[in-house]
């Protein structure tokens, strides 16, 4: 990254000022809905976690160099600058306490999409030094090793391995001509090498040609969550590249969050161009799977179970329903949480936060939330499609004493795969 100060951090908010930021300015009625849709302000009561209120430092520079009013108030020193003390104390509001989750915007009454504007207000902090050091060194491996957990191909290789050795199934790696390109996240490779069997699992039964990039296998866009369009654009562009080489005719974002957002909406803008490939969620494939009678499974969960809606994939995404028709495949008492689908709450460590040490303890907080939901319902089991989401959640229920499996649906699904169709 450049170096970073409050000049260019200006000038990164200067570019921030596009129709849809000002219009959302222009709008805003200061009603406070917003408040109560932000698991950061309901879990706290504290109003700093009042979402528009997040945006001072962007809204200032809005209302001073773009409107008359606020030309008029800074000639007359009437309203007060944006400086590197307001940054410094804004920084935690805009990393530490939003996950770029979106709920505020659906309940903004004129329309704002907050998000978007948090979004673009990253772009300011991180362009003027302001953002944690937790998303800064991801970033940094991102850029530098491919990886924002440092996870380098070798490590990949040896997972594939393990997986070859004890499934008997075949991960194929750099095919040229496949219909599918996997991506992952560090997280499952590390945590989670359960998805990669899955995926052979159910790919094998489906007769889905797929492959594996060893040049850009990482899905995670570190770029996105700490604000810069710079950092994203790179590691999308990394994707693409490998995506063309390989000649695929689709690339599946995986079982993350922000990889999907990145790659699927934010990716082409940021590049410039269209994909010569599309995009597809892998809940999204095993749903048209489904469909088309290639993901043949038995047996059921008969456990009380619920779904967790991963915010990027589900409210952002448009993926709704497939998940909840694979897990009606194979469960048999699923249960939708209240506030489920586009209206679900965050699991409080998307946008970087889970990535941000010193917001442990405001993310712990946040997440009483999602413990009051699964309270309510009382089921046995929680099944997500975020990795992020998935450790977030593990975290949580291990922090309120809460005894309950957090299991991938990709995973699920594979367990249930018939047999003798293998």
């Amino acid at each position: 990254m450049s170096e970073a100060t409050l000049e260019r951090g200006m000038n990164a908010f200067r570019e921030q000022m596009n129709a849809p930021v000002a219009s959302f300015f222009s709008s805003c009625v200061n009603c406070g809905m917003c408040a109560e849709a932000c698991l950061f302000y309901t879990e706290t009561g504290d109003p700093k976690y009042t979402p528009i209120h997040k945006l001072e430092p962007l809204r200032r520079v809005w209302e001073q160099e773009y409107t008359l009013w606020g030309r008029l108030k800074s000639m007359l020193g009437l309203s007060k600058p944006v400086t590197d003390e307001l940054l410094e104390e804004w920084e935690t509001l805009i990393y530490d306490g939003c996950t770029l989750c979106g709920r505020c915007s659906m309940v903004c009454p004129v329309g704002n999409d907050i998000s978007y504007m948090i979004r673009r207000a990253r772009e300011g902090f991180v362009a003027a030094g302001y953002a944690p050091e937790g998303i800064k060194g991801a970033s940094r491996r991102a850029i530098t090793i491919g990886s924002p957990m440092g996870v380098k191909f070798p490590a990949l290789a040896a997972q594939i391995k393990h997986v070859e050795a004890d499934s008997g199934l075949t991960i194929p790696v750099d095919v040229e001509g496949a219909d599918y390109m996997a991506l992952l996240s560090s997280m499952e490779i590390m945590n989670f090498p359960e998805y990669l069997e899955a995926l052979a699992k159910i790919f094998k039964q489906a007769g889905v040609t797929w492959t594996i990039s060893s040049e850009a296998f990482e899905a995670t866009n570190s770029g996105i969550q700490i604000g810069s369009s710079d950092i994203a654009r790179e590691l999308v562009n990394r994707v693409v590249v490998a995506a063309e080489k390989l000649k695929v005719k689709y690339v599946i974002s995986p079982e993350c969050g922000h990889a999907y957002t990145a790659i699927r909406w934010e990716g082409p803008n940021l590049i410039g161009r269209p994909y010569d490939f599309k995009v597809v969620h892998i809940l999204e494939l095993l749903d048209e799977l489904r469909s088309a009678g290639r993901l043949k499974t038995e047996g059921t969960e008969d456990d009380r179970l619920t779904f967790h809606d991963p915010c990027q994939i589900v409210r952002k995404g448009g993926v709704l329903e497939p998940p909840r028709n694979l897990l009606n495949m194979v469960a048999t008492n699923f249960v939708d949480m209240n506030d489920s689908r586009e209206m679900n709450w965050c699991c409080g460590g998307g946008g970087g936060v889970s990535a941000n040490e010193r917001a442990e303890e405001l993310r712990i907080k946040a997440f009483k939330r999602k413990k009051t939901q699964l309270d309510e319902l009382n089921v046995e089991t929680l099944v997500t499609a975020c990795a992020n989401c998935r450790l977030i959640i593990e975290e949580g229920l291990e922090e309120y004493r809460m005894e309950m499996p957090v299991v991938g649906l990709t995973e699920m699904i594979a367990e249930h795969l018939v047999e003798d169709e293998k």
